[in-house]
């Protein structure tokens, strides 16, 4: 049974080592399904930052509030000194320079505007979403999946796959960001680690309010996550700092609900998954907009848009299925009765 178990528990991991970047990069489209080979890659950066957020929180006895915080942190490390598009003005051959201008900080020595997409994308669909998905297939959510040997694996999986991807970025890009902009995103990030363990868990149910169905919630989810996507068909000539501006209110009021929803009566793992679920929808849509941008043939995108999309679909499915109360069989309703009748 422990061996069992074990190997339960090592499967769930390797299943969230694998998810992070399916959805992440190929989902979203960033990637095509003839680069399914970059998982090599992809997976020790994803995958193992997407462990090691989820493992800290729980193996200190801490809950999704530390995951969000440390996600954060891990978008901009990702961004920041692994792969540096925060600052690089002409990143992957685009003009982000001219794109994020408007918002650009000297103080930050980058794009306010840039700063909210990444912490958005990453955050959101690279850490979270895969996190809870896999949770909802575990028996107990709380507790750690990898062990003494297994964690500092992943630790070192990860260090190297930042260093050697950040080398690589740096010659191919040639652009190195100044100190400056190094110690700003150092300290940032080692501000939101140290938040994020100041922590605790999960806030206790604190409001006589019935939390709201699952599928309320899913559908609050995804009109939100897709809001965030839809911003692009903004008018014209309408000022940068608008958007900005919106992103906040709409973040600010999207943690005061769901911080309000999760400590009402009956908050439960299917509340949980409908948020990740509502999220993870968003980006089944968003990826058929890239399809002319991932440097392949339209049919082959959308092939693997399809398949991506159809496959998160049928996760969320099972999740869901998982988490579906069951009836309980007329031969157990007639048993009980007849023990009270007894006693």
């Amino acid at each position: 049974m422990f061996r069992a178990a074990r190997r339960r528990r090592l499967l769930l991991a390797l299943a969230l080592f694998l998810l992070a970047p399916l959805v992440g990069e190929f989902l979203l489209g960033n990637q095509p399904i003839t680069e399914l080979s970059g998982l090599v890659m992809l997976a020790p950066l994803y995958g193992g930052g997407a462990l090691l957020v989820r493992e800290t929180a729980r193996r200190t006895g801490r809950g999704w509030p530390t995951m969000i915080v440390l996600a954060v942190a891990y978008a901009l490390i990702e961004e920041g000194p692994v792969d540096q598009m925060l600052w690089n003005p002409h990143y992957g051959g685009f003009d982000m320079g001219a794109a994020y201008a408007s918002t650009h900080i000297p103080l930050l020595g980058t794009s306010v505007e840039m700063i909210e997409d990444v912490v958005s994308m990453h955050t959101i669909w690279s850490i979270c979403v895969p996190i809870a998905l896999v949770e909802a297939f575990a028996r107990d959510p709380r507790r750690p999946w990898l062990g003494r040997v297994g964690l500092p694996f992943v630790g070192v999986l990860f260090a190297a796959a930042s260093v050697l991807l950040g080398v690589a970025q740096a010659q191919s890009e040639h652009f190195v960001a100044s100190p400056h902009q190094f110690a700003v995103a150092g300290t940032t990030i080692a501000g939101l680690i140290v938040v994020g363990f100041l922590l605790r868990g999960c806030p206790a149910p604190g409001s006589d309010a019935d939390a709201p169905s699952p599928w309320t919630v899913g559908a609050a989810a995804f009109a939100v996550t897709s809001l965030y996507w839809l911003r692009d068909q903004l008018p014209e000539g309408l000022s940068t700092w608008w958007p900005v501006a919106a992103w906040l209110v709409v973040v600010g009021g999207a943690v005061a609900l769901c911080v309000r929803w999760s400590r009402s009566r009956g908050w439960g793992a299917p509340h949980r998954l409908a948020l990740a679920g509502g999220a993870l929808l968003t980006y089944v849509w968003v990826g058929f907009t890239h399809a002319k941008e991932m440097g392949v043939s339209i049919p082959v995108a959308l092939t693997g848009n399809v398949v991506f999309g159809t496959a998160a679909v049928l996760l969320l499915l099972a999740a869901a299925v998982r988490h579906t109360p069951r009836a309980t069989p007329p031969e157990h309703h007639k048993a009980h009765a007849l023990h009270r009748h007894h006693h």
